[in-house]
């Protein structure tokens, strides 16, 4: 019964997989390009994917580090950006840029119109595929590039690599804290809530469901499972078949989701850096709310937006100040496993 119900369920997921990638085509249309540097791509260079909406603030920040780290070329959509976004970017000599203002919500919070171009432009390659908010880390980053950490991982077989995302926030209303474009944003959000995660493995994807964090704490502390998921894949060896399903907490084919060790052991994992809470969310919040664009049931999250506009401080007597990957690595956050 049991190898019936996995042929069943296998069956389900290359159809699901099917749609996806089909839905990706379909909403390829969608995309206007400004730039395209994709000639620029060579064979074995480390590529980043990213849908950005009025992120001008972030964007020096996260190209410098995400430049030192390896990633060669930069795949950015830009959805009705009015900052200056699509400006700052289509200056950059590594990024391709495209533009669109169709829903975010509606190509499934972006990840459609990524799936297009990486099925077109990052087949064969590394793939890191991201939010202008995140910062990608990894055991021995600032002194082993990606590079070697993806050399390490095909020596070993893996052609994905899972990342916790760790919500940063400063001590104190998050207003009072202003940051400058291109300071390193973590100056500032320099806290993070380090042991209320709970983790579960779903059974369909078989990817792990992680929630917890300061947005459990402050924001859904009566009903924790609806807080948002911190598990996440960002780092594929990209085949034009493969798909994310739901942002880039889960893909298909769900091998890709085993980046967890099942034995009882560690398997080598990083960090998503969240910069969420910088200054501006008040601001954003508001608008976000009325956009109602980035969640799939955006009454559920009225009073989380309302809470934000309010300009909490989200810092306890609970909260860990960061210090280092080292650190992270030592209270389990993420693992070195046998990578060096």
């Amino acid at each position: 019964m049991n190898q019936l119900n996995d042929a069943i369920m296998a069956y389900r997921l290359r159809w699901k997989r099917r749609r996806l990638l089909f839905r990706a085509l379909r909403k390829r249309q969608q995309l206007r390009g400004v730039v395209n540097r994709t000639d620029q791509i060579a064979k074995g260079d480390i590529l980043g994917a990213v849908t950005v909406r009025n992120e001008i603030v972030r964007l020096p920040h996260f190209l410098d580090h995400h430049r030192r780290l390896g990633v060669a070329h930069f795949l950015f959509v830009d959805n009705a950006s009015d900052d200056g976004t699509r400006e700052y970017l289509s200056d950059q000599p590594d990024v391709s840029l495209w533009t669109t203002r169709h829903s975010y919500k509606l190509s499934r919070f972006g990840m459609d119109w990524l799936t297009a171009l990486q099925a077109r432009y990052a087949h064969g390659h590394w793939c890191l595929t991201l939010d202008a908010d995140e910062i990608f880390i990894y055991p021995h980053h600032d002194t082993r590039p990606l590079p070697a950490l993806t050399e390490w991982l095909e020596r070993n077989e893996r052609g994905s690599f899972g990342a916790l995302m760790l919500d940063m926030y400063p001590k104190g209303r998050l207003s009072t804290h202003p940051y400058q474009p291109g300071d390193d944003p973590f100056h500032q959000l320099c806290w993070f809530d380090g042991g209320n995660y709970m983790i579960q493995r779903k059974p369909d994807l078989q990817n792990l469901w992680i929630q917890g964090g300061v947005r459990a704490r402050c924001f859904f502390a009566d009903q924790p499972r609806r807080a948002p998921t911190m598990g996440k894949i960002p780092l594929v060896k990209w085949n034009r078949r493969f798909a994310y399903v739901s942002s880039t907490h889960s893909l298909l084919p769900r091998r890709l989701n085993h980046v967890y060790a099942d034995d009882g052991g560690e398997i080598a994992s990083g960090i998503l850096l969240h910069s969420k809470f910088l200054n501006v969310i008040v601001d954003k919040s508001a608008e976000e709310k009325s956009r109602r664009e980035h969640f799939a049931n955006s009454d559920l999250y009225e009073a989380y937006y309302d809470r934000l506009i309010d300009d909490p401080d989200l810092w306890s007597r609970t909260s860990t100040k960061f210090i280092s990957w080292r650190q992270l690595e030592a209270m389990g956050l993420m693992s070195k496993g046998n990578w060096i």
